[in-house]
C-alpha cells in the first residue's frame, strides 16, 4: 500500500508540475460554465413564460439546471479523460524508466492501482471546480442536495471506468498521441452503444445498449443509485485494469 499511494503522489506531482493539470481544470470550467449559463439561462425564460405560469405547472431546478448539466459534463469527460490517461505508461516507455519500474521490487498492482488512482484524484479534482457554479443555485434557489451528490457519484464512477481502460491502452504503446487518440475511439464507443437500442429492439441489441457507459450514469443523473449500475462501472473498472496487469506481466517478463 506504501508503494501504491508513493506512485499516486509521484504521478500528481508530475500533473500538477506541468500544464497539464491546469490546462484540463481550464477547459473544464469554460465549457462548464458556458452549459451551466445556458441551462439556468432556459431555466430563467422557461419559468417566466405566461403559458407555463396560467399552467401552474412548477419549475424543479433539479431537474431543468442540475440534470441536463451533469450529462453535458459526462460528455466533457470524453475530451479530458484520454489526455489525462496518455501519459500514465506511455511516457515511462518513451523515457526508458518502465523498465526501472517493472524490474524494481514493486509489484505491478501497486504501479497500476497507483497511477489509475492519481488520474481518478486529478478528475476529481477538475469535477470539483463546477461546485463553484452549482453553490449559486444554493444562493438564489433550493435545489436538493442529495441527487446532486448522487448524479457527482455517477461521473466518477464513469470516469474511473474510463479511465481505467485508457490506463490500459497507454500501457500498450510509447507514443503518447497514439494513446490518446486511442482512449478517445474507445470511449466514444462506449458512449454511443447506446444508440443501437434506438433501432435494436433484440437481445444481442440489448446487450450492446447494456455496454453503454451513458445508459447507466442516467440515473445517477436523477438522483438514484442503481445496484446495477454501480456492478457495471465496476465491472469496467476491474476489466481495464486487469488488461493492463496483463500487459505488464509481459513487459516484466520481456525485461
Amino acid at each position: 500500500m506504501t508503494n501504491m499511494w508513493i506512485i499516486c503522489r509521484k504521478e500528481l506531482k508530475g500533473y500538477f508540475a506541468s500544464p497539464i493539470a491546469y490546462g484540463l481544470m481550464a477547459f473544464f470550467a469554460l465549457i462548464f460554465g458556458y452549459f451551466f449559463y445556458a441551462a439556468v439561462a432556459i431555466f430563467v425564460l422557461r419559468s417566466t413564460d405566461p403559458m407555463m405560469m396560467q399552467r401552474g405547472m412548477p419549475m424543479d431546478v433539479n431537474e431543468w439546471v442540475v440534470r441536463p448539466v451533469m450529462m453535458n459534463v459526462s460528455v466533457i469527460g470524453l475530451f479530458i479523460i484520454p489526455m489525462i490517461t496518455m501519459r500514465l505508461f506511455a511516457e515511462e516507455k518513451k523515457s526508458g524508466t518502465i523498465e526501472l519500474l517493472a524490474t524494481s521490487p514493486i509489484t505491478d498492482l501497486e504501479i497500476i492501482v497507483g497511477k489509475w488512482l492519481a488520474a481518478v484524484l486529478l478528475y476529481g479534482s477538475i469535477l470539483v471546480l463546477s461546485t463553484v457554479n452549482l453553490a449559486i443555485l444554493f444562493l438564489y434557489g433550493s435545489p436538493e442536495w442529495k441527487p446532486i451528490l448522487v448524479a457527482y457519484l455517477g461521473l466518477l464512477l464513469q470516469g474511473a471506468c474510463l479511465l481505467a481502460i485508457g490506463t490500459f491502452i497507454s500501457n500498450c504503446t510509447k507514443n503518447q498521441i497514439i494513446a490518446g487518440a486511442g482512449t478517445f475511439a474507445v470511449c466514444l464507443l462506449l458512449w454511443v452503444l447506446d444508440w443501437v437500442g434506438a433501432y435494436e429492439t433484440s437481445t444481442f441489441g440489448k446487450m450492446i445498449s447494456y455496454m453503454s457507459v451513458t445508459s447507466h450514469f442516467e440515473n445517477f443523473a436523477k438522483g438514484v443509485i442503481d445496484t446495477r449500475d454501480v456492478v457495471y462501472y465496476g465491472s469496467l473498472i476491474f476489466f481495464g485494469l486487469f488488461l493492463t496487469s496483463r500487459s505488464m506481466e509481459s513487459l516484466r517478463w520481456r525485461a
